[in-house]
């Protein structure tokens, strides 16, 4: 089983992250890692902490020589922003974790919700996914991303001053981001039980990152509106070999992968932390107030983008070695070969 677990606070010490289950004999570099993480940091709209923090990844355990050994992989990702945050808040922020986490959790400091809540954590999440996306490499797996829109414009040129726009006001946006998982072989997931469908596996993996409200497969939502024969893809023979005559199902079927392009889209909702704050309830005094405002990104679709991808990516490495099995590269390899 491929499974992995984070901790860590967005202004504790560090993030750190446990991965188990991965073969051995797999090549892996802490550079490979750091160059997924860079990229999380990229995009207009970050905040000024995108010019503090330099995450690295450290490996601490699992490889030897540059090579997996089949022990769990532990990762640790040092906070440069690590100042302890002593003010308590009481002002939660509409649309963030506060309110809710506070009455899950009886706490009555907020920043002890927002601190594990605030999307810091997704740096461990794509560490893991950068060593997974490796993995899935060896089997000529490609996963890559793109913004479809920003802030509802779909015109690239238009984006920078949106962004600028919401900057100036003390507001923040929002957007759609593409997946796009190419190369996957037929027959991942399965139907035989719901928590075994590839694209309710996918579905949960994207949304589970912070601000996704919507994700849709292939066609998605606008399958609604077709008729069936507008939306089914027949089924051809490509070369001397079944294929599909287009992809509306976004290569999945019947929660299985279908050997066609894996199509995923999700929308992100505007940041929640916002310069020009709404209104809020004070949780001490009981009286209306403004919601606390703390630094934040007035934009992250460009990053939330290569988040997904990276979630995704130990989505489809989970189902991988749930098909193929092994205990090393070369026994995987040896399995997927066999099949082919």
């Amino acid at each position: 089983m491929l499974r992995f677990l984070t901790a860590g606070e967005s202004h504790g010490k560090a993030l750190v992250a446990i991965l188990e289950g991965l073969v051995a004999n797999l090549p892996l570099t802490e550079d490979e890692i750091n160059a997924e993480l860079l990229r999380r940091q990229g995009g207009i709209g970050r905040s000024g902490r995108m010019k503090l923090e330099k995450d690295n990844a450290e490996i601490l355990s699992g490889v030897r020589n540059g090579i997996t050994i089949g022990s769990p992989i532990a990762l640790l990702i040092k906070n440069e922003d690590s100042s302890d945050r002593t003010e308590v808040m009481t002002a939660p922020r509409p649309g963030h974790a506060d309110l809710a986490g506070s009455i899950k959790y009886n706490q009555k400091d907020l920043r002890n919700i927002l601190e594990r809540a605030s999307a810091r954590e997704t740096a461990a999440r794509v560490a893991v996914g950068a060593i997974t996306k490796k993995f899935l490499s060896e089997f000529k797996i490609k996963i890559e991303s793109d913004v479809i829109a920003l802030g509802g414009s779909l015109k690239q040129s238009e984006w920078e001053d949106l962004v600028e726009k919401a900057r100036k006001e003390g507001d923040s946006l929002g957007g759609i981001f593409e997946v796009r998982i190419t190369g996957c072989p037929a027959g991942l997931g399965s139907h035989v039980h719901w928590d075994r469908k590839l694209d309710g596996l996918l579905a949960q993996s994207i949304m589970s990152i912070q601000a996704i409200k919507g994700v849709d497969i292939g066609m998605g939502f606008a399958a609604a509106n077709r008729f069936g024969s507008e939306v089914h893809d027949e089924i051809v023979l490509k070369k001397g070999r079944i294929g599909h005559s287009s992809n509306n199902a976004g290569g999945i079927e019947g929660g299985m992968s279908n050997g066609e392009p894996i199509i995923i889209r999700a929308a992100m909702k505007p940041i929640a932390t916002l310069k020009k704050p709404l209104r809020s309830v004070n949780l001490a005094t009981k009286k209306e107030c403004e919601a606390h405002f703390e630094r934040s990104d007035v934009c992250a679709v460009h990053s939330a983008a290569v988040i997904a991808e990276n979630a995704a990516a130990f989505t489809i490495a989970e189902a991988f070695l749930e098909k193929y099995g092994g205990d090393s590269l070369e026994e995987t390899l040896a399995h997927f070969n066999s099949a082919l």
